[in-house]
């Protein structure tokens, strides 16, 4: 049983970790401290908004969670502590545990590669263009549905693609349907390299090569960019996916670039890791992004409003940490101003966590009412006319968005380029925010257009 608050609450975490998604313990749980009195478990919260959402949400599972780790039945009390005006939020203060008895070594103990708990499954993985593949090749190597695919490379050039999500799906989806005997293991390049130098120091090698090969049905190993330069770690793990495969185990590896351009790997290394099925994770879409953040923002028991969702999935283009993480600026924002998420407040949000494009790499008003003026076969004069016909004031509402959007100019500059006063941009900007909710079509021509866009910026900023 733990023996303080903190180191408790900690192994409540650690509980809650394995059952509730990132951005859910990110919003909800991690802003809440803890105190013991009466023998009662005080939860305090940011802001009434905060503990009314985690009563009706988390709390039945908080104290699952607490009576599990204390042993008996201990009541949590939730209590609004707002953090004191002009100081952040201040984080928990974490006691570190006692490191735990040194496990007792034997060849065939369940190792904590098996035990680790995986909370991901291919049920909640968002799937579009940018990631079926690799989505479908984890999926059936995870339940052996093609004999001939027993080994994967999956990679991305940035982190937060999904290569964790889909490792561990494939471990977990494995474990489900395996039956006895038979292992499967899941590692990081990192903690094979620690293990395997542990054991050489040692003087266990045998028991270590043993340990990853005997009985292992299938074994994912993440981030190999990490062996680079490290020859003898690379040659052990060479030689142990080598004979995995010839006994017909299966192999699944993830990187952050394609084996043969991963600088500092032996070329045996390189050439194992490329006989298998490669297949890249690229940049989530606009359909993709909308699709993570409405699973996201429901797994966290947030009402996210249309037009909110619509800003986000045009503002935020980088991975899912990225997205992962402004939806937690916002949550955490209306928690703690107590408003409801409007379209002001994910504004607010954004200009906080969404870095401001580098000036080489902004664009101007000329810039943007060219290209629009192009796409709809309109000269950019066109767009500063007088005209009201719909062929070109869909286009001109189009054209002040983007400019309001993509360049640094104010509204009154952009009033003044189109012609217009200072109320038509804003009339703009929530027409087309409005269109592109209601209409398919009008969508794509605002992601069309904004990809050409980013096509030039990022020429600039070369």
């Amino acid at each position: 049983m733990p023996s303080s608050p903190p180191v408790l609450w900690d192994a409540v975490l650690q509980r809650l970790k394995d059952q509730l998604p990132a951005f859910t313990l990110d919003a909800w749980i991690r802003p809440l401290t803890v105190r013991v009195e009466d023998d009662c478990l005080r939860v305090r919260c940011p802001s009434a908004f905060h503990r009314d959402r985690v009563r009706e949400r988390l709390l039945e599972r908080i104290e699952r969670c607490v009576s599990e780790e204390s042993g008996r039945s201990m009541p949590v009390e939730l209590q609004v502590c707002p953090p004191l005006p002009g100081r952040p939020s201040a984080p928990r203060v974490r006691t570190p545990s006692p490191p735990p008895a040194r496990p007792t070594r034997t060849p065939r103990a369940p190792s904590p590669r098996e035990q680790f708990e995986l909370p991901y499954a291919f049920e909640n993985f968002v799937v579009g263009p940018c990631n079926a593949l690799a989505r479908e090749a984890s999926f059936a190597i995870a339940r052996q549905r093609q004999p001939q695919l027993n080994a994967l490379f999956l990679w991305s050039q940035e982190p937060g693609r999904g290569k964790t999500h889909l490792a561990r799906s494939i471990v977990s989806e494995a474990r489900k349907r395996q039956g006895r005997p038979g292992r499967c293991l899941y590692t990081s390049a990192e903690a094979f390299t620690n293990e395997f130098v542990a054991s050489v120091r040692e003087n266990r090698v045998d028991r270590f090569t043993r340990g990853y090969r005997e009985g292992c049905q299938l074994l994912v190993v993440e981030d190999v960019q990490f062996l680079k330069r490290k020859k003898a770690t690379q040659t052990e793990l060479f030689h142990t996916i080598t004979h995995l495969l010839d006994v017909g185990a299966r192999v699944v590896v993830t990187g952050n670039a394609l084996p043969i351009s991963i600088e500092g790997l032996d070329v045996q290394l390189r050439s194992r890791l490329s006989t298998g099925l490669v297949a890249e994770l690229e940049a989530p879409d606009a359909e993709v992004r909308r699709k993570i953040l409405r699973e996201r923002a429901a797994s966290g028991g947030v009402s996210l409003p249309e037009d909110c969702l619509q800003l986000l999935v045009d503002s935020v283009r980088g991975n899912v940490r990225d997205l992962e993480g402004v939806l937690t600026q916002i949550v955490a924002s209306a928690s703690l101003l107590e408003r409801r998420i409007d379209i002001d407040l994910t504004r607010l949000a954004l200009r906080k966590v969404v870095p401001a494009l580098p000036p080489e790499a902004c664009l101007e008003i000329p810039t943007v009412m060219e290209l629009v003026g192009s796409f709809f076969k309109l000269r950019p004069e066109a767009l500063a006319s007088r005209s009201r016909r719909h062929e070109v004031l869909v286009p001109r509402q189009l054209a002040m968005y983007l400019c309001c959007r993509r360049t640094q100019a104010s509204v009154a500059e952009i009033a003044h380029a189109f012609g217009r006063a200072h109320p038509a941009v804003r009339n703009a900007v929530r027409r087309v925010e409005k269109r592109t909710l209601q209409s398919a079509p009008s969508r794509y021509q605002l992601e069309a257009i904004s990809a050409r866009l980013d096509e030039i910026a990022r020429a600039r900023a070369r």
